[in-house]
């Protein structure tokens, strides 16, 4: 169910990892509340690593590029890693001279990779901090000065999960990637309060996106079959939660998002909107 929100009517709001998932969920969300895109997703041409899934390709970012268009909403996609600050910085900047200004970021990419702490290799452990946490930090990096000089205020949401909250096992970088991610989000809101810019983290469960529905994952709950299925895995995802569902799908998480960047949510800052279906009270 789509929760409709005030004032984003001719805002123009950053959405990293805008590519597909949750990220193009929010950038269509927005758009569809009045606001322009500065979309911003990787190639997928990178090394994969130990993803047990693709990353988002150029097509998928000229995908939410049509979505957002047939809102008739303005939007500038750049396809850029958000680990490289200076590359991230310079795509920032043109899009907001492009667009007019930012109002709204949502620092919503990131990857996930399986493996226990003893056991993930080096580089595997690097690219989930460096993209989940440090990925972040760059994203308000090049956002914030646009924020504060403009002298309007802003909101700044970053996407948590409930392993930013809570210990998970077997995905350790990931945890700690996103436990880092709601300590920086409570430092920067603290930060930039005084420049009326609001900064708010999304704490969703498992959400209905290539990240989870693969083979790799759905080893980590049954374990004693060689090729799982999400079938095969429905019941333990049920388990987890309050409610009966496996996950959550994109919008559910996209309503939260709107909401917190709406005159709704006007005086909140420097918390965690938990979308978990009951998660993190297990």
């Amino acid at each position: 169910m789509e929760v409709r929100v005030s004032g984003l009517e001719g805002k123009v709001a950053l959405v990293t990892g805008a590519a597909r998932g949750q990220g193009r969920s929010h950038a269509v969300r927005l758009a569809s509340e009045g606001a322009d895109i500065l979309a911003v997703d990787v190639d997928g041409s990178l090394p994969n690593g130990a993803r047990g899934y693709p990353l988002a390709t150029a097509d998928d970012l000229a995908e939410t590029v049509r979505l957002v268009r047939a809102l008739g909403r303005r939007v500038v996609p750049f396809s850029v890693d958000i680990r490289n600050h200076e590359d991230l910085k310079a795509a920032v900047d043109a899009g907001v001279g492009e667009l007019g200004g930012l109002d709204i970021v949502v620092a919503n990419a990131g990857v996930l990779l399986i493996g226990r702490a003893d056991t993930m290799g080096g580089r595997d452990w690097d690219e989930v901090i460096d993209t989940n946490l440090t990925g972040v930090w760059n994203t308000c990096k090049a956002a914030i000065p646009w924020l504060v000089g403009q002298n309007r205020g802003g909101v700044i949401v970053a996407t948590a999960s409930i392993a930013g909250v809570k210990g998970v096992p077997n995905i350790s970088a990931y945890a700690a990637s996103k436990h880092g991610v709601v300590g920086l989000v409570r430092s920067l809101a603290v930060e930039l309060g005084q420049h009326n810019i609001r900064v708010n983290a999304v704490v969703p469960t498992a959400v209905n996106t290539p990240m989870i529905q693969n083979e790799t994952l759905f080893r980590l709950f049954r374990p004693d079959l060689e090729h799982p299925t999400e079938e095969d895995v429905h019941a333990a995802r049920c388990a987890s939660h309050l409610l009966p569902v496996p996950f959550v799908e994109p919008e559910d998480v996209s309503n939260a998002v709107a909401f917190l960047v709406s005159d709704q949510a006007r005086y909140i800052t420097a918390t965690e909107l938990k979308v978990d279906a009951g998660n993190t009270a297990r």
